[in-house]
């Protein structure tokens, strides 16, 4: 998909927040629930909250009408060590279009060149595959394994540690 761009998150963007969270795989995952208007709202005014705060920076990924795909994210900001963790997720009619891989490239390039950041890392559960392409055609290598790091609904789940430097090669 060529008509892709990242964009900060905007009040106008609850719906499409709400919609995103309502699969069980997402609404899993979000910080906090996310199954109303107003908790939707409030996932985005925390989201600007931690871009005001330089600690994280989250983005809408948008297509060329504007229809909100998913979301591509720098957190866990270090301004000292120059760190961060990258996460993205889509929507459901996005997946499987390149919408991820596109997300991930463009968020990694602007923590690098926008924000200065040397060192970004990131994770996915080891049963989830299409992530690991993701972050690998983002040229993010793989580090190592984090034996049962999160839980889910009474399940543990390993996940694997994936890193990209500044300096690796684009």
């Amino acid at each position: 998909m060529t008509d892709l761009t990242l964009r900060p998150w905007r009040d106008q963007d609850a719906a499409a927040v709400l919609a995103a969270f309502a699969t069980p795989e997402m609404a899993r995952q979000a910080d906090r629930p996310v199954e109303s208007p107003d908790e939707a709202a409030s996932w985005i005014s925390r989201r600007t909250a931690e871009r005001a705060a330089g600690s994280a920076y989250a983005f809408a990924v948008v297509d060329g009408a504007g229809t909100v795909l998913g979301n591509a994210a720098v957190g866990a900001v270090n301004h000292v060590h120059g760190t961060g963790w990258v996460s993205y997720w889509t929507t459901p009619h996005a997946q499987g279009r390149g919408v991820a891989t596109y997300a991930c490239q463009a968020v990694t390039r602007w923590a690098f060149d926008d924000l200065g950041l040397f060192r970004l890392e990131l994770g996915h559960r080891t049963n989830n595959p299409a992530s690991c392409r993701v972050a690998e055609a983002a040229g993010f290598t793989v580090e190592g394994l984090q034996r049962q790091k999160l839980a889910y609904d009474g399940v543990r789940y390993d996940v694997e540690l994936h890193a990209r430097l500044a300096t690796d090669p684009g």
